[in-house]
């Protein structure tokens, strides 16, 4: 593939609510250091490379970023990183996606990892200060766990009605998480762990996630088990025949299979390198024939 003349257009569009974005995005976890994400003592990235690459991005036509306060190292938060980047003002079309929920402590270990609904409204000012903005366009409640959310969510509900919080969605979730959401406010998108291999048994929630309009955005899709570390070990055999009939990386391959997954499921690939952001933002063009997709999904079904 020829990475330097496609963009996010490429990849199609869909709504979250009233607003349009690209199916390929952008993750901001690997924005602050080097190496793992939130591994403790790795090195800072360099800003004036994040800050670069966050501008590449946009020129490449990334309209949605997901980012969270809780992405940070010793010395640089994605939230000020893309506020310093692209704010002032922020593009008209960008839409950024932040979480709330789970909290790190000043050192970087996880504090917390619910929230109280009190707790929740600080975590969306503290959003909103970093980002350098009067209302949040979506805020995602990240849980751990398989407790009810009813408390929480309708807490960021009543911050919706506020006006603080245009769109309200969910990540880490099992599907009753969803039923029980909708119940007490509109959900535009489903954050999950899923890819190639990765919960297979999620197949059914991702074409219910269609069925109802909510976008489903897959995490760690390029990754996999290697999760906040990137991807580690050897590719499946069958990734890497695709990807050498399509001149495509084994990257490219995992994130076209997903948008393939339906029109309602976005991507947000994260990275610190120029080239691999242009690399994932071409994979939005890359159309997998019957055959890839028989020999993918047959891949996928065995949770390899």
């Amino acid at each position: 593939m020829t990475n330097e003349t496609i963009t996010a257009a490429a990849s199609g569009t869909w709504k979250l609510g009233d607003l349009t974005v690209n199916r390929i995005g952008f993750g901001a976890m690997r924005l602050t250091q080097t190496g793992a994400a939130f591994a403790p003592g790795a090195t800072p990235s360099d800003r004036g490379r994040a800050v670069g690459l966050l501008r590449r991005a946009v020129e490449l036509g990334v309209n949605h970023i997901d980012t969270a306060a809780f992405y940070f190292s010793s010395l640089r938060s994605a939230n000020e990183l893309i506020n310093s980047a692209l704010g002032g003002p922020y593009p008209d079309d960008l839409v950024i996606t932040t979480k709330v929920g789970p909290a790190r402590g000043p050192a970087g270990d996880w504090s917390r990892h619910a929230a109280t609904p009190e707790e929740l409204r600080g975590q969306v000012e503290e959003n909103l200060r970093q980002l350098g903005r009067d209302h949040l366009d979506v805020v995602n409640l990240r849980i751990l766990g398989t407790a009810s959310i009813a408390e929480r969510f309708g807490a960021l509900a009543d911050l919706r009605d506020a006006g603080l919080i245009r769109h309200l969605g969910l990540s880490n979730i099992q599907p009753e998480h969803l039923v029980e959401a909708l119940a007490i406010a509109p959900v535009v998108c489903v954050q999950n762990l899923y890819g190639i291999g990765m919960r297979p048994e999620h197949d059914e929630f991702l074409r219910t996630c269609g069925e109802l309009g909510v976008a489903f955005v897959p995490f760690y899709s390029i990754a996999a088990a290697g999760r906040e570390g990137g991807a580690t070990g050897a590719e499946a055999e069958e990734v890497l025949a695709v990807a050498r009939a399509h001149d495509a990386t084994p990257a490219q391959v995992r994130l076209a299979w997903t948008l393939h997954r339906g029109p309602h499921v976005l991507a947000i690939p994260g990275t610190g390198n120029p080239d691999h952001l242009a690399a994932n933002v071409a994979a939005g063009a890359l159309r997998l024939t019957t055959d890839d997709l028989a020999l993918l999904d047959a891949l996928h079904r065995r949770g390899a």
